[in-house]
């Protein structure tokens, strides 16, 4: 929906004062977010805004400029970060200072007693800031300049103004510009001066509801007076919850006190009686009439809004109305149905913001179709929840990603009422157990346990992505995109191969079906564990290994390793000629780069930069691995843990035989063992596939930048990463390009980059968190899913960004997600916590082969634990215990 803006008269005044009346939301460079918003208000046809104008920011600018104590004070305030926060305070406060201290000039002050001779002398007003970056679409920056309320007189009001302009400089307003990547300088302030409500009771509403997100449901906080009592923590403010119409839930609370307007200016607090705390601050008739304002305003806006209001005789006032900016968007569709989304960024171990170029690509290429919000990407499951065996298929299946998804699932199916169901189909769910009650011999019956098989699916997707490489060079226009979509339709069908999938879930299913059998037959857990390490064909953990032969190769020559230690952002290898051994070393960089130089973290997104785009990316990680390991380390490990797990198996198979029908257990165990073994290194295998097809197309793709750049049309190769497929196939094609396309995208990427993305997600915006249902767990400990066996204790290193990684020997690396391009830091890990993830994603398979401890799926883990701090991972239970 379109905001229905009003038509501007500020920018043709030239003037320091501006009416509600004659502002609109296009305005908030001269009235900013809160003038430009209320103005906007007050033509809303049966809205009620308490009269007012705005002293806008042409003031404040003729009261600051040319003032050198203030412009060398902000010089000193631009070399901070958010962090400094001592000395922002500091800087800050003699800013206020000074600006209180700038007199007001006197054709400023003209305009404003002229404004205020139109109400009457005896009028209290309330005076607020409102600062240019305010109220946004995307960045609400509320609370963070000041208000005064209950201001009576012209001189008063004159002070106030000054304050005001002041605020823009608290402690906490310069901080939140920072953290936001706001110039101190672009940032003005108006001041809103509205005459004051005294209602008997304020509050706030969200017409959609803040908690959950859901779009369809209104949240109403409301307390008696003044809504600072609210604002300010004084009271608990009571809830009401509205949903269609109807008020579907209230919270009562306690409210001992409120605020009130003095006589003569000023607010004072004061008890409320006993009898009348516990009662609502509303009716439901009260609350119903509110909920139907809010949706007016929400259509006007076009979107969520935060709206404070005031109730005085029976009338409700609308004091504000901005963005609501945390809500995350909604996967659009063509109907007025319910849906449920998935994420596919949890199941792909890779929850960051993607660029339009990276999304659009997956979309074409993918098997179901994907829908796009918040710069993710998220697949519609709500027709496999419409049927008992859909629903037990898809629970099955997402359980194996992320658990929590999983239970998400099972709250929304719960209802009963969300997702129509198809009839004739209403049997009760099943209980889920992930490949549960399988017999061995139905699993051997999918898959021939032949480790030949994987040979030949490895030869055919090499053989394959050779005669891709080849055939791409001769492509090039417009041929080119219809060569990749072709491409990627090939991609796909050998994906889905029969054989190949088979493959595929051999593994799951023998790893499901060990760990089911010896908890049941001998009381073990997660015995498969141990078994999956140094599995052949892991493609990925082979990755890491063979980094430890690179380090190897370094070792012997401290002049490379001083040059390299130097490198920072770009690394020259032919630089690496000059020193003794750097040819050598040169050589096991490149050998290394041309078979994994397509992968790094976050691949999945096209756009983002590959190690042989950066080879810099892998140096820190080569010298962690001087430091850490002795050589020949890559044979030791991939030894100690093929013999650990040899062991086990032999363990597992005698203690087996010494059970009832003991001889039958132990030969159907062998034949599980087996399969897991011959098909668990495989399970990575496709992914790489999938990069390293993604990574030719990104090539040739660049190769078509190039010649944009040089017809102008574009300023840069990357700037292609800001387009859909579809719109750089069109630019490509036609050679034009309107480049507000690409700025437009940026800002979203930039703005996107900042959402935490759902697991779950309905098409009424709702929210669905899951959560862990666990008994016993040991005082403070944080609990996740236990992906690979044992306990480690060690330092915790909380890192974001593999590139920032700086890890020692026993470390425990805690991050947000670990894909395929993380497997380079997992050799110089001792244990693993991440908050994505499930038993069968890559984490958890790699860890396993590495016979790391780890959890994953801990919501909030990179919160919760802090860099630096002693922490227990307990890998076979799922949980984290904090120790120092």
């Amino acid at each position: 929906m379109t905001p229905q803006n009003k038509v501007s008269t500020v920018k043709n005044r030239n003037t320091y004062v501006a009416f509600f009346q004659e502002i609109g939301s296009l305005d908030f460079m001269d009235t900013g977010g809160k003038g430009a918003n209320l103005g906007e208000l007050s033509g809303i046809k049966g809205i009620k805004v308490p009269e007012g104008f705005c002293v806008t920011t042409k003031a404040y600018k003729k009261a600051i400029e040319n003032n050198q104590e203030l412009n060398s004070l902000l010089d000193e305030l631009a070399g901070f970060k958010a962090e400094d926060r001592r000395n922002i305070s500091d800087i800050s406060a003699k800013i206020r200072a000074a600006i209180e201290s700038i007199p007001i000039a006197k054709d400023i002050i003209e305009e404003i007693v002229v404004c205020l001779s139109k109400f009457e002398e005896k009028d209290a007003f309330a005076v607020r800031s409102s600062a240019t970056a305010e109220d946004l679409p995307a960045a609400s920056f509320a609370g963070q300049q000041d208000t005064y309320l209950n201001i009576i007189g012209k001189d008063i009001i004159l002070k106030h103004v000054s304050k005001c302009w002041a605020s823009l400089f608290t402690e906490r307003a310069v901080i939140y510009r920072l953290q936001n990547g706001f110039d101190h300088r672009k940032v003005h302030l108006a001041v809103v001066i509205q005459k004051m409500v005294f209602p008997q009771a304020a509050g706030i509403l969200f017409t959609a509801d803040p908690l959950t997100g859901n779009r369809k449901v209104l949240s109403i906080d409301a307390s008696f007076g003044l809504g600072e009592a609210m604002v300010s923590g004084l009271v608990n403010a009571d809830l009401y919850k509205v949903y269609d119409d109807r008020v579907i839930d209230k919270k009562i609370s306690a409210k001992k006190m409120a605020i009130h307007a003095l006589k003569d200016g000023g607010t004072e607090e004061q008890e409320i009686e006993p009898e009348l705390q516990y009662s609502q601050a509303m009716t439901d008739e009260q609350i119903l009439h509110l909920a139907t304002i809010g949706r007016k305003i929400e259509g006007h806006f076009g979107r969520a809004q935060d709206i404070e209001w005031c109730l005085a005789e029976d009338t409700f006032y609308i004091v504000q109305s901005r963005p609501i900016t945390t809500l995350y968007p909604v996967p659009e569709v063509n109907d007025q149905e319910n849906h449920v989304y998935v994420s596919v960024g949890h199941q792909q171990m890779m929850t960051d913001a993607m660029k339009p170029l990276g999304i659009s690509l997956w979309q074409l290429t993918a098997a179901r179709p994907m829908y796009k919000a918040g710069g993710r990407l998220f697949v519609d499951i709500t027709g496999s929840l419409a049927s008992a065996t859909g629903r037990k298929t898809v629970i099955e299946v997402m359980g194996e990603h992320d658990p929590l998804i999983k239970d998400a699932l099972l709250t929304i199916i719960a209802r009963g009422d969300f997702i129509k169901q198809i009839p004739g189909d209403q049997e009760e769910v099943n209980p889920i157990q992930s490949n549960t009650g399988k017999s061995s011999a139905d699993i051997l019956s999918q898959t021939a346990d032949d480790p030949v098989i994987v040979s030949e699916l490895i030869q055919r997707s090499e053989a394959s992505l050779t005669v891709l490489k080849y055939d791409i060079q001769t492509k090039s226009g417009p041929d080119l995109f219809d060569f990749i979509l072709e491409d990627g339709q090939l991609s796909k069908r050998q994906l889905f191969d029969p054989q190949n999938m088979s493959a595929i879930m051999a593994s799951i299913a023998a790893c499901s079906w060990i760990n089911e059998n010896m908890k049941k037959w001998l009381g073990e857990k997660n015995a498969a564990d141990t078994i999956a390490q140094s599995a052949p064909n892991n493609i990925t953990s082979e990755m890491g290994l063979e980094l430890l032969d690179v380090a190897d190769v370094l070792r012997p020559y401290p002049a490379v390793i001083r040059y390299l230690q130097q490198v920072k952002d770009e690394l020259l290898l032919n630089d690496l000629a000059q020193f003794d051994g750097g040819k050598q070393v040169q050589d096991a960089i490149y050998t290394y780069l041309d078979k994994y130089g397509m992968r790094c973290a976050g691949e999945i997104d096209i756009t983002q930069t590959r190690w042989s785009e950066k080879p810099a990316i892998l140096i820190p990680m080569i010298l962690s691995n001087i430091q850490n390991f002795k050589p020949g380390a890559h044979n030791q490990k991939f030894e100690q843990g093929r013999h650990q797990a040899l062991k086990k198996e032999e363990e597992l198979l005698d203690r087996l035989k010494q059970l009832p029908d003991g001889e039958q257990k132990a030969r159907e165990t062998k034949q599980m063992i087996s399969l897991l073994r011959n098909f668990a290194g495989y399970r990575e295998y496709p992914k790489y596939s999938i990069v390293n097809r993604f990574f030719v197309y990104k090539q040739a793709l660049l190769k078509e930048a190039e010649k944009l750049v040089q017809a102008g049309i574009i300023h840069e190769k990357q700037d292609i990463y800001y387009l859909t497929f579809q719109e750089l196939h069109e630019v490509v094609r036609t050679h034009k390009l309107d480049y507000q396309l690409i700025s437009k995208a940026k800002e979203e990427y930039r703005l996107f980059g900042k959402l935490t993305p759902p697991r779950v997600i309905t098409s009424e915006g709702e929210i669905i968190s899951g959560t862990y249902k666990r008994e016993n767990l040991p005082e403070g400990a944080i609990a996740g899913l236990a992906v690979s066996s044992g306990f480690i204790e060690g330092r915790a290193r909380v890192i974001l960004h593999m590139e920032d990684a700086n890890l020692e020997d026993g470390d425990i690396l805690v991050t947000s997600f670990t894909d395929p391009g993380w497997t380079a830091l997992f050799v110089s890990i001792k244990g693993l916590v991440t908050e994505v993830g499930g038993l069968m994603t890559h984490g958890a398979v790699i860890a396993r082969e590495y016979g790391i401890p780890a959890v994953v799926g801990v919501e909030n883990a990179t919160r919760l634990i802090k860099d630096g701090q002693r922490i227990r991972v307990n890998g076979t239970d799922g949980y984290i215990e904090i120790l120092l």
